[in-house]
């Protein structure tokens, strides 16, 4: 029997899987090896099922790279939730005859990974290949994770088209981002399409984030366009925000269930609406009647056909996971620096204190966030002075003292320009 390699999807989809299954499985089969790709993630196996799994030949895969989702579906699946669920899963890998296991996922799938590195060391080879549109894996070189390209690059189109309607209808759009802990996507479409702001988790001090300072930085924005004469315009919000809201904002929106890995589930927290209210609430209290809708923008992303970028991207990744494991490594993450695959080890990507992989955040002192944040419209410390806070005053109820006094508390955690 041939030396078997298995394939695997784990977490939220995200544009370019099936070109790592295509290049890793090619790869694998003209190294002799049998390859075959484990349906649903960890989810079977979690439970000692070995029986959903598939062969995979060259004629499963040789066109898919550039197709939207995964062949092999996915899964939220935590396979180290308990000690007897990892030793399931790895009785399962093992029982499958599998010397080698591709994991594909984002931290925690790769957190998972590591934990069934660890207990079946000598007798699985295991790699991760980083995938998330959040872009919060702390990669060589700052590289995009995989998948985030695209759903830029998607994302900034529904937003383009949100700009145009809501200055047709004279309205507002509040456009809420997929990022759990990461504002990367929501900036990265922001700065894209040209949207009237973006509002990130990174921009506020760390610790609890108020859900009245998210509404004041919008209706900020709104009295700014409208002391410019316009009545309309798109604000791109990370979702991510939502993990950090005291524990009585966060009542507001729901109990806050929470997925396998103990993260809440942002999809099921209504953020649009309760933003939507709060905003409207606050714009009239100051004295402006504006229109304000709110816009999910997530899984229209995730299984978007990829762009050329993700495909040539996840072809050299999927093809340098299996030559790292046949070189003998295992318990690393795959990723590319300088054009090279690099094996990137877990213990390097794992935070010391929690045990946990560690999330790359936007780092907002950074030119790239800061040419972002010169074309947004939002207040500014300089709208604090005269005469800009007269004229900006006057479109409220609020006196120019008061004003300040307001909105002056916006601007305690940016750095200084470069």
């Amino acid at each position: 029997m041939a030396t078997r390699i298995g394939i695997l999807v784990g977490g939220g989809p995200a544009p370019g899987i099936n070109g790592v299954i295509a290049s890793a499985a090619i790869e694998a089969l003209n190294s002799k090896l049998e390859v075959v790709g484990l349906y649903d993630g960890y989810e079977h196996i979690a439970r000692g099922d070995t029986t959903h799994v598939t062969p995979l030949g060259l004629d499963d895969v040789s066109r898919i790279h550039n197709t939207g989702g995964s062949i092999l579906r996915t899964s939220r699946t935590n396979p180290a939730k308990d000690d007897a669920t990892l030793t399931r899963c790895v009785d399962s890998l093992i029982a499958l005859k599998l010397r080698y296991l591709i994991a594909i996922g984002g931290d925690d799938t790769t957190y998972g990974a590591s934990k069934i590195a660890e207990r079946a060391a000598g007798r699985l080879g295991i790699v991760t290949v980083p995938k998330t549109i959040d872009n919060d894996l702390p990669l060589p070189d700052n590289a995009p994770t995989f998948g985030f390209e695209t759903a830029r690059s998607v994302g900034a189109g529904i937003v383009e088209n949100l700009m145009e309607d809501a200055r047709t209808a004279s309205r507002w759009y509040l456009a809420i981002t997929m990022g759990r802990k990461s504002g990367s996507l929501a900036l990265g479409i922001c700065k894209a399409a040209g949207a009237t702001l973006a509002v990130i988790p990174e921009e506020f001090p760390s610790g609890t984030i108020k859900l009245d300072l998210i509404v004041d930085t919008i209706a900020g924005a709104v009295i700014k366009r409208a002391a410019d004469g316009r009545d309309h315009g798109v604000a791109v919000i990370s979702e991510g925000f939502v993990e950090r809201l005291s524990p009585a904002d966060l009542a507001m929106m729901s109990d806050a269930p929470r997925d396998a890995y103990g993260n809440v589930r942002l999809a099921d927290i209504p953020i649009g609406t309760v933003l939507r209210d709060a905003v409207r609430k606050r714009l009239k209290e100051l004295g402006l009647g504006t229109t304000v809708v709110p816009k999910d923008i997530g899984y229209e992303l995730r299984c978007a056909k990829p762009v050329p970028f993700d495909v040539e991207y996840t072809r050299t990744l999927g093809y340098g996971a299996v030559r790292y494991l046949l070189k003998g490594g295992s318990g690393a993450l795959i990723a590319l620096s300088g054009g090279h695959v690099v094996p990137v080890t877990l213990e390097e990507l794992t935070d010391r204190q929690t045990g946990r992989i560690r999330v790359r955040l936007v780092d907002i002192a950074t030119e790239s966030y800061q040419v972002a944040r010169e074309y947004m419209i939002r207040l500014e410390p300089e709208d604090m002075s005269e005469p800009q806070l007269t004229r900006l005053s006057a479109k409220t109820s609020l006196t120019p003292q008061a004003f300040a006094t307001r909105f002056g508390r916006l601007f305690s955690n940016l750095p200084a320009k470069s």
